[in-house]
């Protein structure tokens, strides 16, 4: 794939960067957000070389490229870059969208950057707790400590992390942010709360501060950053050029940090911890029923590129318990695709879409893209959809059933097993029969809704 020539042809086709409100890209789908999609032209966007499918949801105009997808998202970055480096693309156009589009596009700007280090260390983390079970390693040893670090290390300092990503999406100082991130984590401050934790009180300016502990948390820092992006646009409007390499740091940490502290840290710890208990609750309250949905009804969520809005949810439980359970329902649904490709394969005699089955197979089960198959062969064919939905269900309700977790946030294939590998020996063995189920349903069903004569349309 040229993604150079690419990203110029699907800039043309959406209406140039005029156009645009706001650009960011996931793990497979590069996302817009126009402000007139009337101007973009689905058929020529189509044929472009790489393009998958495009699917327009959530006010957002989502391009499918694949895992390549960082690759073509810098040449089109580039293609509206100025020679000064800012970036031609009018970020407050995308106010005048409807705000879950907005949140949509948030989100996903905010975590798909880390993706990749939240799964690699998750699996370390999974294989180093392996180590420790099968007696290779010991935990006392100096190599389980550095391995140990490198795997959790993500998580600690998921603040800093977070408010990096956050002053991209939101336009503010990228390293003032992170700055603000990493005074939390600072030890001088975690040492005021002694040994009483959250809830420790101290004061600033004569002001009540309830202190809490802020590192591997999601929301303290997200919300603090969008609050900072205001403070940044304004000053950069009005603080002198002269005077804008003192100044604007100077104010930002000095209003910022506190203001953090006081106000925003605390309310988005327990803003955050209350979802997550929520969740968490309805999982307990109906574990099965939860599986079922989660299971059955992810692919339908990624279909219509709306998945993002739970994927925080299952890394702040990660970030905050240590393990999820959403996350192995969303394997369920993997697995479930995978399942599909295989009773195609063994039922239709058409050399393309037998071919076709074989690539989704091998794609999901090495890296966890659904996509392709999904647009390429369920969404066309509503049986062998309805097939894959009901062996996640079925899957999703066995791992309800018996409590499977993973110790990590990760797409569901053979390369993140690891991540079911937790202190609980027999969570690992649970999951893989609940896989095996969601497997074994959806090929048995879509071996029997396939046609012997089925083509690929």
């Amino acid at each position: 794939m040229d993604f150079k020539l690419a990203a110029k042809e699907i800039l043309e086709n959406v209406g140039g960067a005029d156009n645009l409100a706001n650009m960011t890209h996931c793990a497979t789908r590069l996302r817009l957000t126009l402000k007139d999609p009337s101007k973009a032209n689905d058929e020529a966007i189509k044929e472009i070389d790489g393009v998958v499918n495009i699917v327009n949801k959530a006010g957002q105009y989502q391009i499918l490229i694949g895992t390549e997808v960082p690759k073509l998202y810098d040449e089109f970055e580039a293609l509206v870059t100025d020679d000064d480096g800012s970036v031609q693309v009018n970020n407050d156009g995308e106010s005048s969208g409807n705000i879950v589009s907005n949140i949509f596009s948030a989100i996903s700007a905010i975590f798909a950057p880390l993706l990749p280090a939240l799964a690699g260390s998750g699996i370390l983390r999974g294989l180093l707790i392996l180590a420790v079970q099968t007696g290779i390693l010991s935990e006392a040893s100096g190599t389980y400590s550095i391995l140990n670090v490198a795997s959790m290390s993500v998580f600690y300092f998921l603040p800093v992390l977070l408010a990096f990503t956050s002053a991209r999406r939101f336009g503010a100082s990228p390293y003032l942010s992170a700055l603000i991130g990493a005074a939390l984590l600072n030890p001088e401050f975690i040492a005021l709360m002694g040994d009483t934790g959250n809830g420790a009180t101290t004061s600033f300016l004569k002001i009540p501060v309830v202190l809490m502990n802020y590192n591997s948390t999601v929301v303290p820092i997200i919300l603090s950053i969008w609050a900072f992006s205001y403070l940044y646009k304004f000053l950069d409007k009005k603080v002198p050029e002269t005077l804008k390499l003192v100044i604007i740091p100077l104010i930002s940490l000095a209003v910022m940090i506190p203001l953090t502290v006081i106000v925003i840290g605390p309310i988005g710890v327990y803003s955050g911890e209350a979802v997550a208990q929520v969740v968490n609750w309805l999982i307990e309250r109906s574990s099965i029923l939860t599986g079922i949905l989660i299971g059955g009804g992810w692919s339908v969520l990624v279909s219509l590129g709306i998945h993002w809005a739970v994927n925080p949810i299952m890394i702040n439980n990660v970030s905050t318990y240590g393990f999820d359970y959403i996350v192995p329902f969303t394997f369920a649904c993997n697995f479930a695709v995978i399942g599909t490709t295989i009773g195609v394969y063994f039922k239709a005699r058409n050399n393309k879409l037998r071919s076709f089955a074989v690539t989704g197979l091998v794609t999901v089960a090495l890296s966890a893209i659904i996509e392709p198959t999904l647009f390429g062969l369920l969404v066309k064919n509503k049986k062998l959809f309805l097939a894959q939905i009901i062996g996640g269900a079925v899957g999703g309700a066995y791992l309800g059933l018996t409590k499977v977790v993973t110790n990590a946030f990760v797409f569901g294939s053979v390369t993140t097993f690891p991540a079911f590998v937790t202190d609980n020996a027999s969570n690992f063995i649970q999951a893989m029969i609940g896989l095996g189920i969601s497997l074994a349903v959806s090929a048995i069903l879509a071996y029997m809704f396939t046609e012997r004569e089925e083509m690929l349309s």
